[in-house]
Parts: C-alpha cells; structure tokens; sequence
C-alpha cells in the first residue's frame, strides 16, 4: 500500500489517497484502488480527513440500508403536505431570485451610466490639460 498526494487545479486542494496495487488476471495488468485519505491543509501541512471519519458530528450516515428515511414523515397521508411546503419554498426561492436578478439589472445600468459620466468627465479633463499645456 503506498500514500500518495495529488494536487487538482480546479479546487486548489492537494488530497492524500491510499493506493493499493493488484493483479487483474483478466486484463493481464497491474491495476490499483485509491481511497481518500483527506486532504492537506495549506496552513499547517496537515492532513485533514474527509469522508465519514471526517465529517463533523451530527452529519451522521444512515449505517442501515433498510432504516426509514427520517427527511420523510412516518404517515404517508402527510406525503402531499411535504411536498406542498416543498413547492412554497420553491415559489419562495424563485421569488426571491427574480427580485434579486431585478436588483442585478438596475445596478446594471446604473453602472452603464456611472461609466459614461466617467467617459465624459475624462474627455473634460483631457481638454483641461491640453489648454494648460498650450498657455504655458
């Protein structure tokens, strides 16, 4: 078993994985399975777990398969009511991004307008400096 330490760009994280080397008789080649370790902090050098054994407490994983999912309500009668306040959060959150995207465009143009008095006034400044350099 070898530890090894690779870096991914896209997230700027180097994770530290378990490699274990086998035989595949099939394919005739030498084949390898990595498991995460965790990954290293850019501070301190440290490795920091993830997966279960890094998982903060009350993250919990259901460790039985066949145990009830506790998100669900145990009387199925109630089903229709979760997902009614599913769809009101959804209504909710689709309101709120609209508003938000409003906010985006009006900003947006106030900006457009910002940079165009900029414009203006810089073409104002140039003048100036060009009739102080002819006086002198």
């Amino acid at each position: 078993m070898a530890i090894i330490k690779q870096y991914h760009a896209d997230t700027d994280t180097t994770y530290v994985y378990s490699s274990e080397y086998f035989w595949d008789p099939v394919k005739k080649q030498s084949r390898s399975k990595r498991r995460v370790i965790g990954k290293i902090d850019p501070e301190t050098g440290e490795v920091v777990p993830t997966g279960k054994r890094g998982r903060r407490p009350g993250k919990e994983v259901q460790k039985d398969p066949g145990q009830a999912d506790s998100s669900l309500p145990d009387d199925p009668g109630s089903v229709p009511a979760v997902a009614q306040d599913k769809d009101q959060t959804i209504r909710e959150l689709r309101l709120s991004l609209s508003q938000k995207e409003e906010q985006i465009h009006a900003l947006e143009r106030q900006n457009s307008q910002y940079a165009t008095q900029l414009s203006k006034i810089r073409r104002q400044l140039s003048a100036c400096v060009d009739s102080i350099d002819v006086v002198e």
